[in-house]
């Protein structure tokens, strides 16, 4: 009897350290971001909001970038010249979309991809703005612009998908750091 009482103080100790302020903000983290509800990494369905919803959420750089088709300056985003093992995610909704292991070195000055995470993790139109002819490459949940996508990559897929920096956030593997 002695033995069962210790086991459930145990399971109520693990339980009631588990639910910390702590830990809790730590798992969020991971899977909302502060002050976007929407944010999910792991809810794949449609999300459809209004212009005045996602500014609502959205810092005024990424809306500008996300949902008005802006571009950030090359060589200034955070992830151009970055080099870490983990999954890229689209900063707007938490939409997974690469894997660090398909990025590479375009010398184009934003962080470049050969490949998606996976068939519906982007979608493409066509984009005749500026007076060019290109491929603008969106989030496939959301809908957010994360950049365009050239068929100048390497191989095996030889496409390069050229994100704005702004658009994407990282989540490293556990225990790696950048290199």
């Amino acid at each position: 009897m002695k033995s069962l009482m210790i086991v459930a103080l145990m399971v109520a100790l693990f339980v009631t350290c588990s639910n910390s302020p702590e830990n809790q903000a730590n798992m969020s983290e991971t899977t909302q971001k502060s002050g976007n509800p929407y944010y999910s990494r792991t809810d794949t369905a449609k999300l459809v909001l209004t212009e005045e919803e996602w500014k609502q959420v959205l810092s005024p750089e990424l809306f500008e970038i996300a949902r008005h088709a802006h571009t950030e300056r090359a060589f200034t985003g955070k992830y151009y010249d970055y080099d870490a093992t983990g999954t890229y995610y689209c900063a707007a909704c938490g939409n997974a979309l690469f894997k660090s292991d398909t990025k590479f070195a375009s010398g184009c000055g934003w962080p470049s991809f050969f490949e998606q995470l996976r068939t519906n993790a982007t979608i493409h139109r066509p984009d005749y703005s500026h007076g060019m002819i290109r491929t603008e490459v969106q989030c496939g949940r959301c809908e957010a612009h994360l950049g365009h996508i050239f068929d100048d990559g390497p191989p095996p897929t030889g496409m390069r998908y050229c994100m704005n920096s702004i658009s994407l956030d990282f989540e490293p593997d556990a225990n790696q750091k950048a290199k």
